[in-house]
């Protein structure tokens, strides 16, 4: 912007954070949020006047959960076109998962990826890997990994398998205060499984991924921290059991947090009949009860954040047979309208209790800057329009991935601008 301060006027602003949720103009200079009310500036001459009437302005929104494949990936995505993919979908920052080629495991390589997003249109926060390559044999230099900025630790793609090495990710997470952020599943008993076991699975002749494998996964992982007295975030639930597992431990004062992400309110496994391989991904889509859970779950406060999980994979990478394709869907362009569209119009959750699911708590969970609209802070904001109906056309995407079930849906209410 070519002016130093902006006004933007006559917007519905939302901040759970601050209990803000009123009409009011936002004026920004030097970019940082100068005042929220009515600033009736002097004189407009020097400030950029942007007329908001109809829009909401909402503090910039954080996905805790986004693969950008760089290195080694970038025929599915690169960093600056998965921020680009972000800025369209209204995020303003991410924080991008270590498994890449090759892993997220050393402090070069985290500072790399820190460089890389210095360019890229949203903040960029890397998440190292808990074990060496990945491979969850031995544990990764957590103290290392944190020094050259690294955020919090997850081994993404894959559990931490060894509960013993499990066991010490978590008492080292204590010890140096950060987070870590469980990919839970028992792999024994997922090992080959193409989609949520049930009829489908049977009808299509695919092997079945069941569900006590997240079941167990997360209830061992939840057991650990609970045991070591450490936080520890549980990524995409997508069953009914895990959300009551999570539901559970937070009665008891467990530092549990959790995600899910909008493919598991929205979709059931029938949709694999329909988008085939770009209905393919881990955890898999599971059955009506399990997406009624989580919805529920969201409404009453036992998932804390709702993420993306943005997976892309080339066209050539879906194109195989079932058995033989990328696990995966891209998600960062379409969260907002699926969340405006299948949680907030429908009345499960508030427009505030979204907004919160996606920028502070975020925020909170990971110890970032960001998540609430205050005078002094940097201008970090996700305007929307609530009314604008739109159709998903994954081609027009910013995302140099098209894997999208969600391709010809219509949703209400859209991201329209980053500040």
């Amino acid at each position: 912007m070519g002016k130093k301060r902006l006004l933007i006027r006559g917007a519905r602003v939302i901040d759970p954070a601050n209990r803000i949720d009123r009409v009011a103009d936002i004026l920004i200079e030097e970019g940082k949020i100068g005042k929220i009310g009515e600033p009736r500036p002097q004189s407009l001459r020097d400030i950029e006047v942007l007329e908001a009437q109809g829009k909401v302005v909402l503090p910039g929104l954080i996905d805790m959960h986004v693969h950008l494949r760089q290195p080694g990936g970038e025929a599915k995505e690169t960093i600056l076109s998965g921020c680009e993919a972000a800025a369209a979908g209204g995020f303003t920052a991410l924080a991008c998962m270590p498994n890449t080629q090759p892993p997220v495991d050393s402090p070069e390589h985290v500072r790399w990826i820190t460089s890389q997003g210095r360019e890229a249109k949203t903040r960029v926060y890397p998440i190292a890997a808990i074990t060496k390559g990945r491979r969850g044999e031995q544990l990764s230099d957590m103290s290392r990994l944190l020094d050259a900025g690294a955020i919090a630790f997850s081994d993404d793609g894959d559990p931490v398998g060894n509960p013993q090495l499990m066991l010490s990710a978590l008492k080292m997470a204590k010890q140096l205060d950060v987070q870590l952020i469980s990919h839970a599943e028992e792999k024994a008993l997922t090992h080959g499984g193409q989609m949520n076991e049930g009829q489908v699975a049977a009808a299509l002749g695919l092997k079945g991924i069941p569900v006590v494998a997240e079941y167990i996964g997360v209830g061992r992982d939840i057991a650990l921290a609970e045991y070591v007295g450490v936080r520890l975030h549980i990524a995409h639930l997508s069953t009914a059991g895990v959300v009551e597992l999570v539901r559970q431990a937070k009665r008891r004062g467990a530092k549990i947090t959790a995600e899910t992400a909008p493919h598991y309110f929205t979709l059931t496994e029938e949709q694999v009949r329909v988008s085939g391989t770009n209905a393919k991904m881990n955890p898999p889509l599971r059955t009506p009860e399990d997406v009624a859970a989580i919805k529920e779950g969201l409404a009453d406060g036992t998932i804390d954040v709702i993420a993306s999980d943005h997976a892309p994979h080339t066209v050539q990478e879906k194109a195989l047979p079932f058995s033989q394709a990328a696990f995966g869907i891209i998600g960062l362009e379409t969260a907002v309208g699926l969340v405006l569209t299948h949680l907030v119009a429908p009345g499960i959750i508030s427009l505030s209790e979204a907004v919160a699911l996606m920028s502070i708590n975020p925020a909170r969970i990971l110890g970032i800057e960001g998540g609430e609209i205050k005078v002094g802070q940097k201008a970090n904001l996700t305007i929307i329009d609530p009314e604008l109906e739109w159709k998903v056309e994954a081609n027009e995407f910013k995302s140099k991935s098209r894997n999208s079930p969600f391709q010809g849906w219509q949703l209400k209410g859209k991201a329209v601008m980053t500040v």
